[in-house]
């Protein structure tokens, strides 16, 4: 490793790379658009207190705290199990990738109704704050308003509820958290889970274990592929999508890992989620991986970007041809999967020409009394295929400028911390978190990535466990109250 550094370090073109590099960081650190980008303003405590929401919440609470106290719960809950927050927390979010949806809904109304029974047995706790919970509230609110103005109230009602219950789950699990150690040991416990999932979709292509659609592959041009990996998630595109949440908080522990044997364990846990998102084939899953790994790379150490261009090269050469195959296939509308899309996207958005106020209303039912007026080709599809068309569809264009917003207040929540962390454990744990949100953005642009709602859930979750890594070094050992 020293004989290689000595070799770069003594090569004139690696050193004018290197302080052209350290010339365009300075320029880029010092401009006011960082600055402003990195030094947010209006993001204290009080802002949030004198919204609607809380001063809502504050008047129930007290009505709570109040019957709580005139019916002598306090001896019977005094040291039950169902004050444990973090640990009704902890299952849904682990289990939710190897559980059924309604066992991962029940799982987390019981997180629900411990913390709730915590905020009404102590008076003086008061809920965790993160710059991100008044646009998770807002944005489940007008979700909701949408699934009451559906088309078809009766087939949206409930998976807009299921949906507005996984969102809102995001606040729960940022106030369960009460110290690192929990942090730390949830998060690796979601490695491990996943590591399992992953090992499962290995087994499932070498003995060809599950149900297979003809949808998910073009035989004419990929003939090679007879084997499509869904794991757990029932569609190898949703497991794409968990797989881009996943990997990063496995790379994040990799690198973080104090001995070597931690280091072997959760090397052994990515190499087991890279083989299985392989196994995907889901050409958008690569593609908002290799996103997710350049933006980690950029937010930790932005001269390694110029690794980029060799790395690549050397897929091309590793990867079997089969994988290169189809990933430079990206574009090619020639492709049945493409060309699909494309025309979904184009009677989506002639649907919305005429619903772009209020949407349509969630749940493929709602979608399919409506787009088959103005579909193209007379293809039919179970949503648009687009995580933000969806939006649109499902609650309105006001769901997706909240939802944009709440893009934005994350990024720049997270791209501040990092700026200014200066341990390397919660720097790269900031870092996996920010791009695990970006890549799966990237493929959102390609599928409906809440068509399966266990990933649904895990995104905000996701979301939630970001916005505690931003505070990671300073979680104390007690109560989270700043």
């Amino acid at each position: 490793m020293e004989r290689a550094k000595d070799i770069l370090n003594s090569s004139l073109l690696w050193r004018w790379l290197m302080a052209l590099c350290a010339w365009c960081g300075e320029q880029w650190s010092g401009s006011a658009v960082v600055q402003w980008f990195l030094h947010p303003r209006g993001w204290s405590r009080g802002a949030s207190e004198n919204s609607v929401f809380y001063k809502l919440w504050t008047l129930v609470r007290s009505g709570l705290c109040r019957g709580y106290e005139l019916l002598r719960l306090d001896v019977l809950f005094a040291g039950s199990v169902f004050t444990r927050t973090w640990f009704w927390c902890m299952l849904p979010v682990v289990l939710a990738p190897l559980s059924p949806t309604m066992a991962v809904l029940g799982m987390a109304a019981v997180g629900y109704c411990s913390l709730l029974l915590n905020l009404v047995r102590d008076r003086d706790r008061r809920l965790a704050w993160s710059p991100i919970n008044r646009y998770v509230i807002l944005y489940a609110a007008v979700y909701l308003a949408g699934t009451m103005f559906s088309v078809n109230l009766d087939s949206s009602l409930n998976p807009g509820l299921l949906s507005v219950a996984f969102i809102l789950f995001a606040a729960v699990v940022y106030n369960a958290v009460e110290n690192r150690l929990q942090l730390d040991m949830l998060l690796a416990l979601m490695v491990i889970a996943a590591a399992a999932v992953s090992a499962y979709g290995i087994l499932q292509y070498i003995f060809r274990w599950g149900y297979q659609s003809a949808a998910w592959v073009d035989n004419d041009m990929f003939s090679s592929i007879s084997f499509r990996v869904p794991a757990t998630l029932d569609n190898p595109n949703m497991l794409g999508q968990y797989l881009i949440l996943a990997i990063p908080i496995g790379g994040a522990k990799l690198l973080s890992a104090k001995n070597w044997i931690s280091r072997m364990f959760y090397f052994g846990c990515c190499a087991l989620m890279c083989v299985c998102m392989l196994l995907t084939f889901s050409r958008g899953a690569w593609l908002g991986l290799l996103f997710a790994g350049a933006v980690f790379v950029v937010l930790l150490s932005p001269r390694l970007i110029l690794l980029f261009p060799v790395a690549l090269a050397a897929l091309w050469f590793v990867l079997p041809e089969t994988v290169t195959a189809r990933f430079s296939s990206i574009g090619n509308l020639g492709d049945a999967s493409t060309s699909y899309r494309v025309y979904i996207w184009m009677g989506t958005l002639a649907m919305l020409k005429n619903y772009w106020l209020c949407g349509i209303g969630p749940g493929a039912d709602a979608f399919n009394m409506v787009y088959p007026a103005y579909s193209y080709n007379g293809i039919s599809a179970p949503h648009s295929h687009n995580l933000f068309l969806q939006i649109v569809c499902d609650a309105g264009i006001a769901a997706l400028a909240v939802f944009v917003i709440l893009l934005f207040v994350y990024f720049r929540m997270m791209c501040a911390a990092i700026s200014r962390e200066h341990d390397w454990s919660s720097r790269v744990h900031q870092a996996a978190f920010a791009a695990g949100v970006f890549g799966f953005m990237v493929q959102a642009m390609t599928d409906y990535s809440f068509y399966n709602y266990r990933v649904l859930f895990l995104f905000w979750t996701y979301l939630a466990l970001g916005a505690l890594c931003t505070r990671r070094r300073r979680l104390p050992e007690g109560r989270l109250l700043t």
